[in-house]
């Protein structure tokens, strides 16, 4: 790899468990006759992101012992800084069929073989435990918390070996650390900044971003796109309204836009951290943490997610705590509290709960709020938010 001047991977070695063409095709007949667990379309997100090198050192589904200690430490068991367990639950009857060492075909819901599962521990969890520990609460309402009660009793982890390495949909914005490493050496960036949204930008976003380019060679825009909660913006839309502000607003030789098909945790905090060690597989050197990162309802104080940072050890990346932005109206700019003297009645801050409501009326946003251009694009595209029932 030319990466030599690049941030090294979390845990030193960008992992790497895609097969190769042709083991993929003797493992996807062998697949055939393996046992199997049908999985849904975020783990096998998870799956693809395992395998792609995107959450190394992770190499599958979490054993117990690194799944005890990232719940309660927030380390894996290598010593490694990791806040979000990452596991495969399954029923009792499918326990008692895995038996460690032997091989699992992991499916889509039309049985095709994606990947190959080489099973490590079977064991069980305290779902109030775990919930309370990454998540803060044991509220049925916070998304994250609700998803673990509805998981099954029984949690299988080891290695995988990934058979069906396709990338849809939207393959052509959807770069490996491979790929985005290759395209910011070529480059000859040496500091990258990444940025985490799951939004449409606005302006206080793109104020952000100019911030974090003001101090790194590159930009690295990269959103998660994938199972949301109800309010938030399709992924259709992110994409398109980030395609037009690459091309529109920001040099093409400083930025790269690529997507990272995942689904929110929305566990604040500890959700930061965890986004900054992945755009450290992606070869950012620094990352962008704003007020109220990753968070959901009210469950997070504002500046959690930047704080928590101050409670590990260094994880190898730069983490950029920026304020809230917001246009001056006697500024007559973009500005944060550090760079603006005034009260909040000449302020004009992105409120998303506001942005949501004007582009669902169809009402123009303000251009201090909102690109003009940005939003006639958005009310141009045939659906702008998840609805309830479609999460």
């Amino acid at each position: 790899m030319h990466a030599a001047h690049l941030i090294p991977p979390h845990g030193g070695v960008l992992v790497n468990r895609v097969l190769t063409p042709d083991a993929a095709k003797v493992w996807a007949e062998r697949a055939q006759t393996l046992p199997k667990l049908q999985l849904d379309v975020e783990l096998i997100k998870d799956i693809k992101n395992i395998a792609r090198g995107v959450m190394s050192p992770l190499t599958g589904f979490m054993n117990e012992a690194d799944f005890v200690r990232v719940v309660d430490e927030m380390h894996l068991a290598s010593g490694d800084v990791w806040s979000i367990p990452f596991v495969l639950d399954v029923t009792k009857e499918e326990s008692m069929q895995l038996k460690t060492g032997d091989p699992v075909a992991l499916c889509d819901a039309a049985g095709n073989a994606v990947a190959v599962l080489h099973v490590g521990d079977v064991y069980t969890y305290d779902v109030m435990h775990v919930v309370e520990k990454v998540y803060g609460t044991t509220d049925d309402a916070h998304p994250g918390v609700s998803r673990w009660k509805a998981m099954k009793p029984y949690l299988v982890g080891g290695t995988i070996d990934l058979i069906d390495n396709s990338k849809e949909p939207f393959y052509e914005v959807n770069l490996d650390p491979v790929e985005t490493r290759y395209v910011f050496t070529q480059r000859g960036w040496k500091t990258i900044v990444g940025f985490q949204t799951r939004n449409a930008p606005h302006r206080a976003h793109e104020y952000l971003q100019r911030l974090g380019l003001e101090l790194c060679d590159g930009l690295f825009i990269n959103p998660i796109i994938g199972k949301k909660k109800a309010g938030d913006f399709q992924d259709e839309v992110i994409i398109a309204s980030y395609s037009h502000m690459m091309k529109e607003y920001f040099p093409s030789n400083r930025a790269v836009f690529s997507i990272l098909p995942a689904r929110m945790n929305y566990a604040g905090p500890r959700d930061a951290i965890y986004h900054a060690i992945l755009r450290k597989n992606f070869g950012c050197s620094h990352f962008v943490v704003g007020r109220d990162h990753a968070g959901v309802g009210t469950y997070y104080g504002t500046f959690a997610a930047q704080e928590i940072f101050d409670t590990i050890e260094d994880i190898g990346i730069k983490i950029l705590k920026f304020e809230n932005g917001f246009f001056c109206t006697k500024c007559d700019c973009m500005a944060t509290p550090k760079t603006c003297a005034h009260s909040d009645d000449v302020r004009v801050p992105p409120s998303g709960t506001k942005i949501r409501k004007m582009l669902t009326a169809g009402e123009v946003v303000p251009p201090t709020i909102m690109r003009t251009d940005v939003v006639e694009l958005i009310l141009k595209q045939p659906k702008i938010f998840v609805e309830e029932g479609e999460e």
